[in-house]
């Protein structure tokens, strides 16, 4: 059963699972380099290779959410942070491409698995608390990214790659071990099939996820490539315009519920997309680059608090089970983070950088004129 009368323990639980996710990510990321020497896979080959940690995310989501009514939150989480955990040695020992794909496909979903489940727990505990949490939740995963990816590099300096990921699992373990049993074990309880097709408002909350989350992939993958190409910067330095909207967005959803709360849902949503639709064209518009960094951090506020109010609404809308809709929600903005540089870099090649740019900032107004079918 879960823990009675410990609300708050409940809360920081909540972000510890989110922080988990985000640190093991990390650590995946200040591995590639290592990953790509010892399985000798070229750019083309290791491209291939990780597309397996997407697809892996996006085939465990809709089972995740399906399990999460089941048999509760806890269970799945114990579950895939244990899948994360076992599968981060593999990442380093991994001989070639192929074996490095297939480690990569369960790591994929363990994260995606871990990705949706903890979003169902965090609706029923920001449910239960009265107000907003959502956007405090968010945020614990970019800072545990933070951290993993601060945290390996030091460790890097000192230890081999091996040595260097157990020591990062062990501080996984140790908070996972300190939380789980504050993770929620209620099953859903409600009539009809666990898995389904989004419908109705289920359907267009995750299509304003979709955007939102493209727009988050837009500037991840290709903001330095912006600033490189079309601004001139040195390329040791073009990452200062995502490392921009990444902290920015991490500290607007820190301190972003009490924002929300006053705002509500709905009026968050169009605030956030109408100031992140700003942010993107002071960005692509505006020179010299020092003053474009402006957008950049437009962009971080707009978007800090719009996936996390959309969360929110899923989660408590009564037209189809919670699991379910927070299935459709993480699964199609994680489908979005995959597609937005795809459809960036096409549009790229048709009307220039600036132009797809300028494509994001009207999806992010449709976002914001699209809301008056929300409720707030």
């Amino acid at each position: 059963m879960t823990t009675p009368h410990r609300p708050r323990a409940q809360q920081h639980a909540t972000r510890a699972a989110f922080f988990i996710p985000g640190f093991a990510t990390a650590m995946w990321a200040t591995l590639v380099p290592f990953a790509k020497d010892r399985t000798g896979a070229n750019d083309a080959t290791l491209g291939l290779v990780l597309l397996c940690l997407g697809a892996g995310s996006l085939l465990a989501m809709p089972l995740a959410g399906l399990l999460a009514a089941r048999v509760g939150c806890r269970a799945v989480m114990i579950a895939t942070t244990a899948l994360i955990l076992v599968t981060l040695p593999g990442l380093v020992l991994a001989p070639s491409a192929w074996t490095l794909g297939l480690v990569l496909f369960a790591f994929g979903a363990g994260v995606g698995a871990m990705d949706c489940t903890m979003n169902v727990q965090a609706v029923v505990v920001e449910r239960d608390s009265g107000r907003a949490m959502m956007s405090g939740f968010h945020a614990f995963y970019s800072i545990g990214g933070f951290i993993g990816g601060a945290a390996m590099t030091v460790l890097y300096t000192v230890l081999a790659p091996l040595p260097s990921v157990l020591a990062g699992m062990a501080a996984l373990v140790l908070l996972a071990m300190a939380s789980v049993r504050h993770w929620r074990s209620e099953r859903a309880g409600h009539e009809g099939p666990m898995l389904a097709w989004p419908r109705g408002v289920v359907l267009f909350i995750s299509l304003l996820a979709f955007v939102a989350f493209l727009a988050e992939g837009a500037m991840m993958d290709w903001s330095a490539v912006f600033l490189a190409d079309v601004r001139g910067v040195a390329t040791a330095h073009a990452g200062i315009g995502f490392a921009t909207f990444a902290l920015t967005m991490t500290v607007a959803r820190l301190f972003g519920d009490p924002v929300v709360e006053r705002l509500g849902h709905r009026r968050t949503i169009v605030l956030g997309s109408l100031l992140g639709a700003a942010g993107v064209l002071v960005l692509t518009l505006v020179t010299p680059w020092q003053a474009s960094l402006a957008g950049y951090v437009m962009l971080g506020l707009g978007c800090a608090n719009v996936v996390p109010a959309l969360f929110s609404l899923a989660g408590n809308q009564k037209r189809m089970p919670e699991s379910i809709a927070i299935t459709a929600v993480t699964t199609l903005g994680y489908a979005g983070v995959l597609a937005g540089p795809a459809l960036i870099g096409f549009g790229a090649h048709h009307i220039g950088l600036v132009g797809a740019f300028i494509g994001v900032a009207a999806a992010l107004l449709l976002v914001a004129a699209s809301t008056r079918w929300l409720k707030a």
